[in-house]
């Protein structure tokens, strides 16, 4: 467990424009309380399974998405201030609670895509696995583009 000198906010990012508000809300709410803003990015690598086929992954393919989702975050925190980051693999919903546990923020901030109906259901929603989990505070930022 990491010990608390600064308040955190902590902002689950997916490079998409809800996220892109979330880090602007969140660094709004940081310059008022004094919270440092800490991005997240968590990625998943995909498995296909059919019979007779054994679930595998080419040769390399893991370093290659770990070492571009890492670029691609670096990039965002340093566009974004130089904020610090982190990077895990895993379960979105899942990696974001885990990651609150050890950081301790004072507050989740996160962006959410306003999804409804059947693109919800198959989709659901992450920010709503969050919400229902997470014994941190979370504030949602819904983006503006329609969603699907």
């Amino acid at each position: 467990m990491a010990e608390a000198t600064q308040q955190v906010i902590l902002v689950p990012v997916d490079f998409e424009s809800a996220s892109l508000k979330a880090i602007h809300k969140a660094k709004e709410l940081g310059a008022r309380t004094g919270a440092e803003v800490v991005l997240l990015h968590v990625y998943q690598l995909p498995v296909y399974t059919y019979p007779g086929l054994e679930p595998t992954l080419m040769p390399g393919f893991h370093t290659e998405v770990s070492a571009a989702a890492s670029r691609a975050l670096e990039q965002l925190a340093s566009q974004s201030g130089g904020l610090r980051s982190l990077l895990r693999e895993g379960d979105a919903a899942n990696e974001i609670i885990a990651a609150a546990e050890e950081v301790r923020p004072a507050m989740i901030v996160m962006g959410t895509h306003g999804r409804k109906g059947v693109a919800h259901l198959f989709l659901g929603s992450v920010a709503e696995k969050v919400i229902r989990k997470s014994e941190t505070p979370v504030l949602t930022v819904r983006s503006s583009e329609p969603s699907s």
